[in-house]
């Protein structure tokens, strides 16, 4: 773990309310992007990033340092999204596309675009949690495999295997749009 981590941890188990803050403002865009793409709900991600900082917060001493800082609050993240999907889900409550209209000159261009990737956005969606998550945390945070198995406390075969279906799927669903191009 960083040195800088574990100064941050050490200010955090001894009250200090600025460490806090530190932490906040170094996780909460990191974290507000993770729940937003796997919610596609600013309001939701929103609650869920405020709620994994909560639990991070009383969870601080149970944190036995054995991965990254940040490791432990995006699993805290990921935890929260894929019990709000479940809980969704079992609603029967549908994710919306998201809206990506944009005022511009080449309004067919844009159309087209839009559709793309409305398309994406509803098959990422559609994906089984477990490969959402790991598609997310492997695309658009970067992550190694071995990191995303931290995260999503399953075994690094399992994080890859996870990945490939993702993938595979999503080539299928968007073979149409591949092809148009």
């Amino acid at each position: 773990m960083k040195e800088a981590d574990l100064a941050l941890i050490a200010r955090l188990r001894q009250g200090d309310q600025s460490a806090f803050d530190t932490l906040v403002r170094q996780h909460q865009k990191a974290l507000f992007r993770l729940a937003y793409r796997m919610t596609r709900n600013a309001d939701d991600a929103k609650d869920i990033s405020q709620e994994a900082f909560l639990r991070a917060y009383r969870g601080l001493e149970a944190f036995d340092g054995r991965s990254s800082l940040s490791t432990w609050l995006y699993r805290i993240t990921v935890n929260l999204c894929l019990s709000h999907l479940k809980q969704h889900r079992a609603a029967g409550e549908g994710a919306m596309p998201e809206n990506y209209a944009d005022p511009s000159a080449r309004p067919l261009e844009d159309l087209q675009e839009r559709e793309r990737l409305r398309a994406l956005s509803e098959a990422v969606a559609a994906l089984p949690p477990q490969q959402q998550a790991t598609l997310l945390l492997r695309v658009h945070h970067g992550l190694p495999y071995r990191e995303i198995a931290e995260i999503m406390e399953s075994p690094e075969g399992t994080v890859r295997v996870n990945y490939f279906h993702a993938v595979a799927k999503l080539r299928t669903q968007l073979k149409d749009l591949r092809d148009d191009v």
